[in-house]
């Protein structure tokens, strides 16, 4: 009940991210109903509900989540009436008549059970252990999206202590309070990864800033496990900015982490994306692009990589030669602007001593001092003419500079990942590297930012 308590969600406002997981539950599965719940100490309350409308809560006893919520594997009952426990349960012997149930905890990474997704059907089944795996991972990615409203909350809550030591702000503590859980809800919506994981034999470096401290970016990234050798990897940018823009990154890098899960599959990815933009009513007319890419260990060293790309500009192939090879499949476009968009991709090895550099469009749009953009071709030039090793931190840092060295810095949001596989004699020891700099306000210099 304190880890529950802990996160402060009991009795919130709905929230998309969590109804989407609900939704998508009852998608996989196929099933009128799905939940995701928290059990409090003496009730069941509905985070979402899929398919039952009207309920916000329930009993705790007895309950089929109340049973669930005892043991950290997924409670999966194939027929409610052979059940000793369930077969008595309101939702079994009741007007609903459920007879198929499954929950899989949603459990803290200290050991704490806050609750459970649920399916239901009004009929006997029985799932694979594919089926009770996947049901594993929306729970997972449950606690992923309470870890991440619990750090925006953490930090706006330090914020405001800060603030109240001081008389004017402890007058209006009040009159903050509706803003500051406004703000929360946007920075939950951004979801930019916290660190870039450590991939075996790969080094990798971000950077990511937004054009104006008053607003949220529209660009994202992650980079993400898919199995035990394979790893996923995207970046992208969303259409307009500030709240609606942040709610959009919200769903994509949602959509295309729970895609990634099912069918890994560059092309595949993409597409689901792009359907569930064109589905989701709150998007309108907004779209994004983005570049997906699954990479592997090659049979003799380095990386394979395959990528695809919806209407993004190219990434770049460094190799250890100094050359600079333009990697965009052709045919790439937008996504969520069409419902018949087809996607493209494109499979490179990445071999010891090589790079690969993907970025947003702020970073080509900044002007030089005569008014000119870096553009393709621009950057294209500044990569080849570097002399630096062909590192990730390296190719983040030169870049960064190169934007630095513009008059005003960039105009637009600027995010930026690089990946780079080491020579043999370097890999040792290898961590992930992560630079993170912020661009200040256009009117302003190098030199006199803080």
């Amino acid at each position: 009940m304190d880890a529950v308590r802990r996160y402060d969600i009991l009795d919130t406002p709905p929230d998309g991210a969590f109804d989407r997981v609900a939704a998508m539950a009852a998608r996989l599965f196929k099933v009128p109903v799905a939940s995701v719940t928290i059990v409090d100490e003496d009730r069941i309350w509905f985070k979402a509900a899929h398919g039952l409308e009207g309920v916000s809560e329930i009993s705790r006893e007895p309950g089929l989540c109340g049973s669930a919520i005892l043991s950290d594997e997924t409670l999966v009952i194939p027929d409610t009436l052979t059940d000793p426990v369930a077969f008595n349960n309101g939702l079994v012997a009741g007007p609903m008549g459920v007879r198929f149930y499954a929950a899989a905890p949603i459990i803290t990474h200290d050991g704490h059970r806050l609750g459970t997704v649920n399916i239901l059907d009004t009929r006997p089944r029985l799932i694979t252990e594919d089926d009770t795996a996947t049901l594993a991972d929306l729970a997972a990615i449950v606690l992923d999206e309470m870890e991440m409203r619990l750090a925006a909350l953490n930090a706006l809550r330090t914020e405001q202590e800060r603030r109240i030591e001081q008389e004017e702000a402890r007058q209006r503590a009040d009159r903050d309070k509706s803003a500051i859980e406004a703000f929360a809800s946007t920075l939950q919506r951004t979801l930019l990864p916290p660190a870039l994981p450590v991939v075996p034999g790969l080094e990798l470096a971000c950077h990511y800033a937004t054009a104006s401290p008053q607003n949220v970016g529209g660009d994202f990234y992650d980079v993400f496990p898919l199995d035990g050798k394979r790893w996923a990897f995207f970046l992208g940018d969303v259409c307009g900015k500030g709240p609606e823009a942040a709610a959009l990154t919200s769903l994509t890098r949602y959509t295309l982490r729970a895609a990634a899960l099912i069918d890994p599959d560059p092309d595949v990815v993409l597409t689901s994306l792009n359907t569930a933009l064109l589905l989701d009513p709150a998007i309108g007319s907004r779209f994004c692009t983005a570049v997906f890419g699954v990479l592997e260990p090659h049979e003799r060293e380095g990386f394979t990589i395959t990528v695809a790309t919806g209407g993004h500009p190219p990434a770049y192939h460094l190799r250890d030669s100094g050359a600079v090879e333009v990697v965009q499949p052709k045919g790439g476009m937008l996504i969520g602007a069409l419902a018949g968009a087809h996607f493209a991709s494109h499979t490179i090895h990445l071999a010891p001593g090589e790079g690969l550099l993907l970025y947003t469009d702020g970073l080509t749009e900044a002007r030089t001092l005569g008014g000119e953009m870096i553009g393709e071709e621009g950057l294209t030039r500044f990569l080849a003419a570097r002399t630096g090793p062909v590192s990730a931190a390296a190719v983040i840092g030169d870049t960064v500079g190169l934007i630095d060295a513009m008059p005003h810095g960039a105009s637009d949001d600027v995010a930026l990942l690089a990946l780079s596989v080491p020579f043999a004699d370097a890999a040792d020891g290898l961590t992930a590297t992560a630079t993170a700099h912020t661009i200040a306000p256009a009117g302003e210099t190098p030199e006199s930012r803080s």
